[in-house]
């Protein structure tokens, strides 16, 4: 099986907040007025990805991983993970704020749902005027307080509401209670893992008048009360491998492309790019691959060398 940078068929999902950003800005071929994600590369159960261009064109990422793995996701990822992808990748656009809500770490999300936790970041790609995230606590909490806010409706009031800009980076470990406001258009980058505890919707109803399920009660032993500082300041030094997040399951950089770029890997870990901004050329064994703003690819392990050439804001992840 001779492997090459790999692009999938995103797989777009409605939600309740979405909108047609992922359209006109990002280019996904949506059809709906609510779209709210697009899933870049998964391996959650009923969402795998399949590949959308060359050869392997059908083929699920699962397959792929399945027929070699260390090619495919590296020999320490193989070790580590087993033939698991350990990452998820998605845009998202929120016309309107999302849910509250919480992840459960490794340990519950594994005793209850035999799942990854899911420890995320945000990279923003484009903001309305006065956009906002919210993060976590702004003083330390507890759990009496949470249920007291909850109840009374002001549970906002003790939550941390930050004002956002394009490029700004958020770090959500498991158990920092957040929620994307509206009007924002973000790259996420998280654990393979889709299990959510909703605290608060702020009393929306869909449309058949039906109010979404609250996890209240499961949230309670999965919230970090503490007040915790998730905004990642970065460099954004030219055609350099700028660090932005480094934790144990994944590292993401910040690599502004202006011109060419050779890349050397050690084959231990796949490298996805997500092309934030511009566009930009691939270049594999005298083989261009051209991508633009929106588009994510992954390189499997066994490509080391290749090289960047564009104008163009990319993400580089790998595991570490």
């Amino acid at each position: 099986m001779k492997l090459y940078p790999l692009q999938f068929e995103p797989i777009l999902k409605e939600r309740i907040w979405g909108g047609e950003k992922l359209k006109t800005i990002l280019n996904k071929p949506i059809t709906s007025k609510i779209t709210g994600e697009s899933w870049e590369i998964s391996t959650v159960e009923g969402d795998v990805s399949v590949v959308a261009t060359g050869i392997l064109t059908g083929k699920s990422l699962n397959d792929l991983i399945n027929l070699n793995p260390d090619a495919l996701l590296g020999t320490e990822v193989h070790k580590r993970f087993g033939k698991q992808f350990p990452l998820l990748f998605k845009y998202l656009d929120a016309r309107e704020d999302l849910s509250i809500q919480v992840h459960p770490n490794d340990e519950l999300a594994k005793k209850r749902h035999n799942s990854f936790g899911k420890t995320e970041m945000w990279y923003v790609m484009q903001a309305d005027t006065d956009s906002k995230l919210i993060v976590g606590f702004k003083e330390d909490s507890n759990a009496g307080a949470y249920l007291e806010n909850l109840k009374n409706k002001t549970l906002l009031s003790i939550l941390d509401n930050v004002k956002v800009e394009v490029g700004d980076v958020f770090f959500l470990e498991t158990g920092t209670v957040h929620a994307i406001g509206a009007g924002l258009v973000i790259a996420e980058i998280q654990q393979t893992s889709d299990i959510t505890y909703r605290l608060y919707d702020f009393d929306r109803v869909d449309a058949a008048g039906n109010h979404r399920e609250l996890h209240v009660d499961l949230a309670l032993d999965a919230i970090n009360y503490k007040k915790i500082d998730t905004y990642k300041k970065y460099s954004k030094e030219l055609n350099q491998s700028n660090s932005m997040v480094d934790c144990p399951y994944f590292t993401t950089n910040f690599l502004p492309l202006d011109g060419k770029v050779a890349v050397k890997k050690s084959g231990e870990s796949f490298t996805v790019y997500m092309c934030v901004e511009g566009n930009f050329e691939l270049e594999y064994e005298g083989v261009k691959f051209k991508y633009i703003k929106g588009d994510t690819v992954l390189i499997p392990a066994e490509l080391k060398t290749f090289i960047l050439n564009g104008k163009a804001s990319l993400l580089e992840i790998y595991i570490s």
